[in-house]
């Protein structure tokens, strides 16, 4: 059997630098509301959107200023955002997700969100945490070192562009998720992808010049990408026809150069890479080619890919000023939509910039396995569904994430009063030992059901986890972005099959492992994935913090760990990390704010 697996390290400490002297408080206000927009030559839809945009603004702040963002919610639907992979150091109720740090805020509402970006810089974005709404609510937030462009450790671009990667649907999506959540069955797919909001002209016969983006850049000029996969659904691959890149950070860490020709990433994912035109191509005046994505394929099971993706090109266009364009851009090369080969070395092969420092100590080990199974009709299942039918669920330890509808986690934290919001048993291993990459077809059913609850792993504070993800093949097995809020994680391995206690620590990454807020895993057409991950704290007197750092800080409150396809959360695939008070004021959940919104 074909085998490798992935290990990551989840620090639910950092290190932190003060830097009050020299911060600023960057402040913007998102008035969400309707956008009437036309897309892939239909007529006019209404679509939710941030200040009248698709993308909506990008924030831009510099490490250890203070963001303040005041929503005011003019939609006709209730709204948070998540401000994703932001630490939230001592501003927990800024996180964002829906019923986790808080109530969502009503039509008519607002609520203002204030964090800082201290310790933190490079390309994060932000995004709608409520229903399926983030398919047009999302923007770059872009954090400056604070030396300026000069403080990156890598060559200093001319200049930085925002490539934000998207989906487009034809319908409502919010219309979408209540048919999803009543009828039990996931949501069709995109009908496009999108390039800066915009899907090209590869759709539907439709060439309208408004329907493509256009990067116009100059010769003999370095440019750094800022990628942002912000799809519900669908790990991209991404290219540049006759360019390619030089990847010098992902999720705001940075990364030894890693020079390749395609970027694959997953929806929560951000990449910052350095655009290398081939010989020639710069001096080429008015010389056009198609920036493209295409669905990466993950899925190994019966179901055709065209039934889970899109199978269709996104495009824009990348065309050098000077002379006159020459017709038509010519596209790139593309991998084949299911080339697990080179989205695992993609994934795999970046390394840290700089060794870290990995602590080694555990307190808790978790093996967790992250399932695509059935459950029970549920009340909210009101279409198509009786007593006699299951319907389509996901889990993690075989327990299917739900959320709350009275009051959000943090809030039930802060008032010590949980009864009826969440109960703190989630378990630390899967109820039942099995193969884990046998095919589906070869499982007992009783191994697809699961279970709806709202289960938490409670962590006492300063503790150290580690936590071996595995996938499994109960119905289907794909590529799962787990994203982890609130904190960075170290990403040890990767590889493919059933996870092997004994043998597989050897192969860990302890020097140089990549950084990461969400990790995407690959699978094969014979094993199924597992990923580890290592949960710790270094804020400890006999391990000092790390040392581009100069504070330690370990946050108390709610942090929620799922997959970043919105199909697979709707459906249950999640769990919610309690990190318990600390000794003192200032390590313990703080009061929330006198505009927190209500349920």
């Amino acid at each position: 059997m074909a085998r490798s697996w992935s290990l990551l390290l989840l620090p639910f400490a950092l290190a932190l630098v003060a830097s009050v002297a020299q911060a600023a408080v960057v402040e913007y206000t998102f008035n969400v509301g309707n956008l009437s927009i036309s897309q892939l030559c239909q007529q006019e839809m209404i679509i939710t959107a941030v200040n009248g945009q698709l993308p909506g603004p990008t924030i831009v702040a510099t490490e250890g200023d203070t963001v303040v963002v005041h929503m005011v919610n003019e939609s006709p639907y209730n709204m948070t955002i998540h401000w994703h992979g932001i630490f939230q150091r001592g501003t927990p109720w800024a996180d964002g997700p829906a019923m986790v740090t808080q109530c969502p805020v009503r039509p008519g509402g607002n609520y203002t969100y204030r964090f800082n970006v201290t310790g933190q810089e490079g390309t994060l974005w932000w995004h709608s945490h409520f229903s399926f709404l983030r398919a047009t609510v999302y923007g770059a937030l872009i954090i400056k070192p604070r030396g300026g462009a000069k403080a990156y450790p890598f060559p200093v671009p001319d200049e930085e562009v925002v490539v934000i990667l998207g989906e487009w649907w034809k319908r409502n999506v919010y219309d979408l998720q209540q048919e999803a959540l009543h009828t039990g069955i996931p949501a069709a797919h995109a009908d496009a992808y999108t390039i800066n909001g915009k899907p090209g002209g590869f759709y539907d016969n439709c060439s309208a010049p408004n329907q493509t983006h256009k990067f116009e850049l100059k010769q003999n000029k370095t440019y750094m990408l800022r990628i942002i996969n912000a799809a519900l659904n669908t790990p991209l691959f991404f290219k540049v026809a006759n360019h390619s890149f030089n990847v010098v950070a992902a999720d705001a860490c940075y990364t030894k150069p890693y020079k390749t020709d395609v970027v694959v990433i997953s929806p929560g994912q951000t990449v910052d890479a350095l655009l290398v035109p081939d010989a020639g191509v710069a001096a080429a005046v008015g010389g056009r080619y198609y920036m493209a994505v295409i669905p990466y394929n993950s899925a190994v099971n019966a179901i055709n890919a065209s039934v889970l993706y899109s199978l269709t090109n996104g495009t824009a266009i990348v065309e050098y000023a000077g002379g006159p364009a020459t017709s038509p851009p010519m596209l790139p090369e593309m991998p084949e939509y299911n080339d697990t080969a080179t989205a695992h070395r993609f994934l795999s092969n970046m390394t840290a910039l700089v060794p870290n420092r990995v602590p080694l100590a555990v307190d808790t080990h978790m093996f967790v396995t992250v399932s695509m199974g059935d459950t029970f009709c549920g009340p909210e299942q009101t279409m198509e569904c009786n007593k006699n039918r299951t319907i389509f669920a996901s889990s993690m330890n075989n327990a299917s994430f739900i959320l709350p509808n009275t009051t959000s986690m943090l809030e039930a934290m802060y008032k010590g009063s949980i009864d009826g919001v969440y109960t703190r048993d989630f378990p630390d291993t899967p109820p039942i030992v099995f193969d884990y990459t046998a095919d589906a077809s070869e499982q007992n059913a009783t191994l697809k059901h699961t279970f709806k609850s709202t289960k938490v792993k409670t962590l006492k504070y300063n503790s150290t986890v580690q936590m071996v993800l595995q996938n499994t093949r109960l119905v289907s097995k794909e590529s799962h972005p787990m994203h982890l809020h609130g904190f960075n994680f170290f990403v040890l391995a990767q590889g493919f099959g059933n996870y092997n206690e004994t043998t597989d620590p050897a192969k860990f990454n302890l020097v140089d492992p990549q950084e990461r807020n969400t990790v995407a895993s690959t699978v094969n057409s014979k094993d199924c994935r597992h990923l580890k991950l290592h949960v710790f704290s270094d804020h400890r007197e006999d391990d000092p913090c790390e040392i581009k750092f100069d504070i330690c800080v370990f946050d108390a409150g709610v942090w929620f760990m799922h997959c970043h396809f919105d199909a697979h959360l709707e459906f249950g695939l999640g769990m919610v990390f309690e990190v318990q008070n600390g000794p003192t004021p200032e390590t313990s959940l703080p009061p929330p704010p006198s505009d927190l919104p209500q349920c």
